[in-house]
């Protein structure tokens, strides 16, 4: 893999572009400038609310980082949870490591992490031994931590704290089940999904910490946008079931009829949500090994539902219709992409009101770090207050693949 280049000029122009930012914005703002007018069939978009999202935002940001030194959203931020020193214990593990082995066991980590963690659903926790019980995004970061601190992803029983090939391919699903502590009566959405991912990784990396040499035997600076470029290219084939233009798996890529006819490229709104979770989780181990990550603010706010459902429950967004609270809804289903897009696009507005209550720039306070600071917390909390046990305003049935 160390010939890969990060540039692909077999890549069609339509494949190249919609796996860019750029298309990401494009077409999510395209959808927010026809909600504005009032042409969408799902939902209102009342920006006179933005300034309560603002309020919210700046609340929770200067409770949980009074000096503004927010660091940048990523899986990292949930390891630690609860205040257990978990990574301390992984630091300590790999003290005797060189700085690049170090480097490849964090991404081995996180890459897993974060292809285990789409929406678990409501029902499922994780019991940390002589610990608390987490749920949701931290139970599964907890869940994957502890197996790989195990070494149940690696095939050398000398070596357990990496990521490779060989593990990942004979992994079973009663296996994960028991990782996860998967039961008839602890069920996590998407089980098999999940699995599913994980056997498409051994397929295309030896381990998930080769992205660090894939990288460096090209460059020591990569712009975020060509970093999740990168991922995209390598991890494409994993993802299942997903839209193809010119034999290529777009992955997290959906149709818009507003946009155009659900056949044509022009109805296509790329997401990507966790290939670029994965893209801003993947800056610190690659920090950490020397290589710089450039121009962080080119990736876009992920589309999932604590910033999504931020903006419906503190009323920006409006469902016209009240079955989109009851009924429970698919990823691909219009509703879902509608809200998605428009999630997106409002977050960069969000995150330019907040800058401009805080006197900050992009540079100083990119997109990535008003999403920790932020919106995902203040969607977490937003929906603690308003519905038992913290769920979502609008409910999505997760394959564990998506979001």
């Amino acid at each position: 893999m160390s010939d890969f280049s990060l540039a692909r000029p077999d890549l069609s122009p339509a494949v190249a572009w919609l796996r860019t930012p750029s298309a990401i914005r494009e077409r999510c703002h395209q959808l927010l400038d026809l909600g504005l007018a009032g042409k969408l069939e799902h939902f209102r978009v009342e920006p006179s609310r933005l300034p309560i999202v603002v309020d919210t935002v700046l609340h929770v940001t200067r409770e949980h980082y009074p000096t503004l030194d927010v660091p940048l959203h990523s899986r990292w931020r949930h390891f630690d949870v609860g205040g257990v020193a978990r990574l301390a214990e992984l630091e300590a593990r790999l003290k005797d490591a060189s700085l690049q082995e170090r480097a490849r066991a964090k991404l081995d980590l996180v890459v897993v992490s974060v292809l285990l963690d789409a929406g678990s659903g409501p029902q499922w926790r994780y019991q940390e031994a002589g610990g608390k019980t987490w749920a949701r995004s931290e139970g599964l970061a907890v869940a994957s931590f502890r197996m790989f601190m195990e070494g149940r992803f690696s095939s050398d029983p000398d070596r357990p704290l990496r990521v490779d090939a060989e593990a990942l391919g004979r992994l079973t699903r009663e296996a994960l089940a028991q990782g996860m502590q998967v039961t008839d009566a602890n069920p996590v959405d998407g089980l098999e999904g999940r699995l599913h991912l994980l056997h498409g990784l051994a397929k295309v990396l030896p381990r998930p910490g080769a992205l660090l040499d894939i990288i460096t035997a090209q460059q020591r600076s990569v712009r975020a946008a060509e970093l999740l470029g990168l991922v995209l290219e390598v991890l494409g084939p994993i993802w299942p079931g997903r839209v193809m233009v010119d034999a290529v798996n777009l992955g997290d890529v959906w149709p818009h009829p507003a946009l155009g006819s659900v056949e044509s490229l022009e109805a296509l709104v790329p997401f990507h949500k966790l290939s670029q979770w994965l893209t801003y989780s993947l800056v610190e181990p690659l920090s950490e090994a020397g290589v710089v990550v450039t121009e962080l603010d080119g990736l876009t706010g992920l589309p999932e539902y604590r910033n999504g459902g931020l903006l419906v429950d503190l009323g920006v967004l409006s469902p016209r219709e009240p079955r989109l609270f009851t009924q429970s809804f698919h990823p691909g289903d219009e509703p879902i992409v509608e809200w998605r897009a428009l999630t997106v696009a409002l977050l960069d507005r969000v995150a330019a009101l907040v800058r401009g209550r805080l006197g900050l720039s992009a540079e100083e306070l990119p997109l990535g770090k008003v999403l920790q600071g932020g919106t995902w917390t203040a969607g977490r909390r937003v929906a603690a207050e308003r519905r038992p046990g913290g769920g979502p305003p609008i409910r999505v049935d997760s394959d564990g693949t998506v979001f």
